[in-house]
Protein backbone atom coordinates (compact mmCIF):
# COMPACT_ATOMS: atom_id res chain seq x y z
CA UNK A 1 0.00 0.00 0.00
CA UNK A 2 1.47 3.23 -1.46
CA UNK A 3 2.03 6.57 1.41
CA UNK A 4 -1.11 8.17 -0.25
CA UNK A 5 -2.92 5.35 0.21
CA UNK A 6 -2.62 5.31 4.27
CA UNK A 7 -2.85 8.79 4.67
CA UNK A 8 -6.36 8.62 2.73
CA UNK A 9 -7.41 5.30 4.26
CA UNK A 10 -6.74 7.15 7.89
CA UNK A 11 -8.20 10.07 7.23
CA UNK A 12 -11.62 8.39 6.16
CA UNK A 13 -11.35 6.53 9.32
CA UNK A 14 -10.80 9.87 11.31
CA UNK A 15 -13.82 11.17 9.56
CA UNK A 16 -15.99 7.92 9.96
CA UNK A 17 -15.14 7.94 13.90
CA UNK A 18 -15.87 11.61 14.14
CA UNK A 19 -19.38 10.70 12.35
CA UNK A 20 -20.34 8.19 14.88
CA UNK A 21 -19.61 10.31 17.77
CA UNK A 22 -21.14 13.63 16.44
CA UNK A 23 -24.41 11.51 16.31
CA UNK A 24 -24.30 12.02 20.36
CA UNK A 25 -22.55 15.34 20.38
CA UNK A 26 -22.11 17.60 17.15
CA UNK A 27 -24.60 19.54 15.35
CA UNK A 28 -26.63 18.31 12.40
CA UNK A 29 -24.59 20.35 10.00
CA UNK A 30 -21.56 19.19 11.82
CA UNK A 31 -22.35 15.90 11.17
CA UNK A 32 -23.27 16.57 7.22
CA UNK A 33 -19.78 18.13 6.86
CA UNK A 34 -18.19 15.04 8.44
CA UNK A 35 -20.17 12.61 6.53
CA UNK A 36 -18.67 14.79 3.67
CA UNK A 37 -15.27 14.05 4.68
CA UNK A 38 -15.45 10.63 5.03
CA UNK A 39 -17.02 10.11 1.69
CA UNK A 40 -14.54 12.16 0.38
CA UNK A 41 -11.78 10.58 1.69
CA UNK A 42 -12.99 6.64 1.26
CA UNK A 43 -13.61 7.63 -2.42
CA UNK A 44 -10.09 8.56 -3.11
CA UNK A 45 -8.95 5.81 -1.45
CA UNK A 46 -11.25 3.57 -3.63
CA UNK A 47 -9.54 5.65 -6.71
CA UNK A 48 -5.95 5.12 -5.86
CA UNK A 49 -6.35 1.21 -5.05
CA UNK A 50 -8.58 1.20 -8.54
CA UNK A 51 -5.94 3.24 -10.26
CA UNK A 52 -3.17 0.92 -8.41
CA UNK A 53 -4.32 -2.57 -9.67
CA UNK A 54 -2.67 -2.32 -12.97
CA UNK A 55 0.38 -2.60 -11.34
CA UNK A 56 0.04 -5.85 -9.25
CA UNK A 57 -2.23 -9.00 -9.22
CA UNK A 58 -5.00 -9.76 -7.36
CA UNK A 59 -7.28 -6.92 -8.85
CA UNK A 60 -10.15 -8.97 -7.75
CA UNK A 61 -9.51 -8.81 -4.25
CA UNK A 62 -8.83 -5.67 -4.42
CA UNK A 63 -12.42 -4.96 -5.69
CA UNK A 64 -14.34 -7.12 -2.90
CA UNK A 65 -12.29 -4.79 -0.09
CA UNK A 66 -14.08 -1.68 -2.15
CA UNK A 67 -17.19 -3.08 -2.36
CA UNK A 68 -17.29 -3.99 1.74
CA UNK A 69 -16.23 -0.32 1.62
CA UNK A 70 -19.13 0.84 -0.16
CA UNK A 71 -21.27 -1.36 1.65
CA UNK A 72 -20.36 0.22 5.24
CA UNK A 73 -20.81 3.71 3.54
CA UNK A 74 -24.15 2.88 3.18
CA UNK A 75 -24.78 1.22 6.07
CA UNK A 76 -23.42 4.58 7.93
CA UNK A 77 -25.88 6.71 5.70
CA UNK A 78 -28.58 4.62 6.83
CA UNK A 79 -28.05 4.71 10.54
CA UNK A 80 -27.70 8.64 10.01
CA UNK A 81 -31.10 8.99 8.26
CA UNK A 82 -32.31 6.41 11.29
CA UNK A 83 -31.39 8.67 13.77
CA UNK A 84 -32.19 11.77 12.23
CA UNK A 85 -35.93 10.48 11.86
CA UNK A 86 -35.74 9.39 15.63
CA UNK A 87 -35.15 13.18 16.40
CA UNK A 88 -37.95 14.49 14.62
CA UNK A 89 -40.33 11.67 15.98
CA UNK A 90 -39.28 12.80 19.19
CA UNK A 91 -39.40 16.97 18.66
CA UNK A 92 -42.71 16.44 16.43
CA UNK A 93 -44.25 14.39 20.45
CA UNK A 94 -42.70 17.65 22.16
CA UNK A 95 -44.03 20.18 20.16
CA UNK A 96 -47.54 18.80 20.04
CA UNK A 97 -47.55 18.65 24.05
CA UNK A 98 -46.22 22.67 24.23
CA UNK A 99 -49.15 23.22 21.78
CA UNK A 100 -51.45 21.66 23.74
CA UNK A 101 -50.56 23.22 27.02
CA UNK A 102 -50.07 26.37 24.68
CA UNK A 103 -53.78 26.39 23.71
CA UNK A 104 -54.97 26.85 27.25
CA UNK A 105 -52.94 28.79 28.50
CA UNK A 106 -54.00 31.56 25.53
CA UNK A 107 -57.42 31.26 26.17
CA UNK A 108 -56.80 31.66 29.72
CA UNK A 109 -54.98 34.79 28.55
CA UNK A 110 -57.89 35.77 26.23
CA UNK A 111 -60.13 35.76 29.38
CA UNK A 112 -57.83 37.76 31.29
CA UNK A 113 -57.68 40.72 28.76
CA UNK A 114 -61.25 40.43 28.12
CA UNK A 115 -61.75 40.61 31.93
CA UNK A 116 -59.90 43.51 31.96
CA UNK A 117 -61.42 45.50 29.27
CA UNK A 118 -64.51 45.20 31.35
CA UNK A 119 -63.18 46.45 34.95
CA UNK A 120 -65.91 48.98 35.19
CA UNK A 121 -68.54 46.41 34.20
CA UNK A 122 -67.74 43.55 36.29
CA UNK A 123 -66.62 45.81 39.45
CA UNK A 124 -70.68 46.63 39.21
CA UNK A 125 -71.80 43.30 39.19
CA UNK A 126 -69.58 42.14 41.87
CA UNK A 127 -70.85 44.84 44.31
CA UNK A 128 -74.29 43.61 43.81
CA UNK A 129 -73.30 39.76 44.01
CA UNK A 130 -70.49 40.44 46.90
CA UNK A 131 -73.53 40.40 49.88
CA UNK A 132 -74.74 37.01 48.11
CA UNK A 133 -71.17 35.21 47.91
CA UNK A 134 -69.59 36.94 51.40
CA UNK A 135 -71.56 34.09 53.46
CA UNK A 136 -70.05 31.47 51.30
CA UNK A 137 -66.41 32.48 51.91
CA UNK A 138 -64.93 30.17 54.80
CA UNK A 139 -63.89 31.66 58.24
CA UNK A 140 -60.97 33.60 57.90
CA UNK A 141 -57.93 32.18 59.28
CA UNK A 142 -54.53 33.20 60.63
CA UNK A 143 -52.78 32.91 57.32
CA UNK A 144 -55.26 34.86 54.95
CA UNK A 145 -52.29 37.64 54.30
CA UNK A 146 -49.65 34.64 53.74
CA UNK A 147 -47.71 33.56 50.71
CA UNK A 148 -48.83 29.73 50.09
CA UNK A 149 -47.45 27.43 47.76
CA UNK A 150 -50.59 26.59 45.61
CA UNK A 151 -49.14 23.60 44.02
CA UNK A 152 -48.61 21.92 47.51
CA UNK A 153 -52.13 22.84 48.57
CA UNK A 154 -53.49 21.11 45.49
CA UNK A 155 -51.87 17.91 46.64
CA UNK A 156 -53.27 18.13 49.49
CA UNK A 157 -56.44 18.81 48.01
CA UNK A 158 -55.85 15.59 45.50
CA UNK A 159 -54.54 13.68 49.22
CA UNK A 160 -57.62 14.33 51.29
CA UNK A 161 -59.63 13.03 48.38
CA UNK A 162 -58.12 10.01 47.36
CA UNK A 163 -60.18 7.27 48.65
CA UNK A 164 -63.21 9.15 46.99
CA UNK A 165 -61.62 9.76 43.99
CA UNK A 166 -59.87 5.54 43.88
CA UNK A 167 -63.57 4.50 44.51
CA UNK A 168 -64.75 6.77 41.41
CA UNK A 169 -62.21 5.38 39.63
CA UNK A 170 -60.92 9.00 38.59
CA UNK A 171 -57.31 9.23 38.45
CA UNK A 172 -56.34 12.89 39.48
CA UNK A 173 -52.89 14.27 38.53
CA UNK A 174 -50.86 17.87 38.83
CA UNK A 175 -49.15 18.93 35.80
CA UNK A 176 -46.68 21.93 36.57
CA UNK A 177 -43.35 23.59 34.68
CA UNK A 178 -42.65 24.47 38.64
CA UNK A 179 -42.04 22.75 41.79
CA UNK A 180 -43.16 25.83 43.47
CA UNK A 181 -45.83 28.82 42.87
CA UNK A 182 -46.47 30.84 45.64
CA UNK A 183 -49.78 33.14 45.90
CA UNK A 184 -50.73 35.41 48.48
CA UNK A 185 -53.86 34.10 49.98
CA UNK A 186 -55.14 31.58 52.55
CA UNK A 187 -54.04 28.50 52.82
CA UNK A 188 -57.49 26.84 54.08
CA UNK A 189 -59.70 28.64 51.44
CA UNK A 190 -57.86 27.84 48.55
CA UNK A 191 -57.83 23.85 50.12
CA UNK A 192 -61.40 24.21 50.24
CA UNK A 193 -61.82 25.75 46.26
CA UNK A 194 -59.73 22.88 45.31
CA UNK A 195 -61.71 20.48 47.24
CA UNK A 196 -64.78 21.64 45.75
CA UNK A 197 -63.86 21.08 42.39
CA UNK A 198 -62.48 17.95 42.80
CA UNK A 199 -65.46 16.80 44.47
CA UNK A 200 -67.19 17.94 41.69
CA UNK A 201 -65.73 15.97 39.36
CA UNK A 202 -65.56 13.15 41.38
CA UNK A 203 -69.77 13.05 41.83
CA UNK A 204 -70.32 13.79 38.00
CA UNK A 205 -67.91 11.52 35.93
CA UNK A 206 -69.88 8.60 35.98
CA UNK A 207 -67.12 6.51 34.44
CA UNK A 208 -63.50 5.41 34.80
CA UNK A 209 -61.40 8.70 33.78
CA UNK A 210 -59.00 11.26 34.79
CA UNK A 211 -58.61 14.81 36.29
CA UNK A 212 -55.38 17.05 34.87
CA UNK A 213 -54.46 20.06 37.55
CA UNK A 214 -52.47 21.81 35.31
CA UNK A 215 -50.76 25.25 37.39
CA UNK A 216 -48.55 27.59 35.62
CA UNK A 217 -47.39 31.42 36.21
CA UNK A 218 -47.83 33.91 33.57
CA UNK A 219 -46.05 37.26 34.88
CA UNK A 220 -47.66 38.20 37.88
CA UNK A 221 -50.83 35.60 37.23
CA UNK A 222 -51.07 32.05 38.71
CA UNK A 223 -53.32 30.02 35.80
CA UNK A 224 -54.96 26.82 37.01
CA UNK A 225 -56.59 24.63 34.49
CA UNK A 226 -58.19 22.03 36.53
CA UNK A 227 -59.93 19.26 32.92
CA UNK A 228 -61.85 16.29 33.52
CA UNK A 229 -62.91 13.29 30.86
CA UNK A 230 -66.50 12.93 32.07
CA UNK A 231 -69.13 14.20 29.97
CA UNK A 232 -69.49 17.22 30.45
CA UNK A 233 -72.71 19.31 29.86
CA UNK A 234 -74.26 21.57 27.28
CA UNK A 235 -73.15 24.85 27.14
CA UNK A 236 -76.27 26.30 27.93
CA UNK A 237 -75.87 24.24 31.14
CA UNK A 238 -72.55 25.13 31.76
CA UNK A 239 -72.82 28.95 32.12
CA UNK A 240 -74.84 28.07 34.85
CA UNK A 241 -72.85 26.02 37.54
CA UNK A 242 -71.40 28.98 39.30
CA UNK A 243 -75.12 30.07 40.15
CA UNK A 244 -75.98 29.53 44.15
CA UNK A 245 -77.89 26.38 44.53
CA UNK A 246 -77.84 25.67 40.61
CA UNK A 247 -77.70 22.17 40.11
CA UNK A 248 -77.59 20.85 35.98
CA UNK A 249 -79.79 17.69 34.32
CA UNK A 250 -76.81 15.15 35.69
CA UNK A 251 -77.44 16.37 39.52
CA UNK A 252 -76.60 13.04 41.67
CA UNK A 253 -76.45 14.48 45.38
CA UNK A 254 -75.55 17.77 47.34
CA UNK A 255 -76.87 20.93 47.61
CA UNK A 256 -74.97 23.09 44.37
CA UNK A 257 -73.22 25.23 46.86
CA UNK A 258 -69.53 23.88 45.95
CA UNK A 259 -68.72 25.62 42.78
CA UNK A 260 -70.13 28.64 43.98
CA UNK A 261 -68.20 28.48 46.87
CA UNK A 262 -64.99 28.16 44.95
CA UNK A 263 -66.20 31.12 43.26
CA UNK A 264 -66.50 33.43 46.03
CA UNK A 265 -63.20 32.04 47.53
CA UNK A 266 -61.63 32.59 43.68
CA UNK A 267 -63.00 36.33 43.68
CA UNK A 268 -62.25 37.14 46.81
CA UNK A 269 -58.32 37.52 46.26
CA UNK A 270 -59.46 38.95 43.04
CA UNK A 271 -59.06 36.44 40.05
CA UNK A 272 -61.69 34.75 37.86
CA UNK A 273 -63.12 31.50 37.11
CA UNK A 274 -65.21 30.28 34.49
CA UNK A 275 -66.43 26.59 32.65
CA UNK A 276 -66.05 25.25 28.95
CA UNK A 277 -67.60 21.81 28.19
CA UNK A 278 -67.03 21.07 24.43
CA UNK A 279 -69.45 18.10 23.39
CA UNK A 280 -68.25 14.92 24.78
CA UNK A 281 -64.50 16.39 26.19
CA UNK A 282 -65.55 17.05 29.72
CA UNK A 283 -65.61 19.82 32.30
CA UNK A 284 -62.95 21.92 32.27
CA UNK A 285 -62.31 24.71 34.96
CA UNK A 286 -60.23 27.48 34.30
CA UNK A 287 -58.94 29.88 37.10
CA UNK A 288 -56.43 33.26 37.06
CA UNK A 289 -55.44 34.16 40.59
CA UNK A 290 -53.36 37.36 40.98
CA UNK A 291 -50.10 36.21 42.89
CA UNK A 292 -50.22 39.52 45.47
Amino acid sequence: MSKEQKISLVSACVFYVLTIIGFFFFSVTLIILLFLGFTLSISYFGYLCYKAHNDYTGAEHLQQEIGVLNAEKVQLKNDYETLIKAKDDELEQRQLKIDRLGDDLQLLTLKKNEAVSRADELSSKLESVDGEYEGLLPPEDNDDAANVDIIEIARQAIAELSDAARKAELRVTISSASDKLMVHASAKRLLIMFRNIIDNSIKYMQTEGSLVITISAIEDDIFIVLKDTGKGLDESETKHIFELNYQGSNRISGNGLGLTQAKAIVEHYGGTIYARSPAGSGMGIYIQLPTT
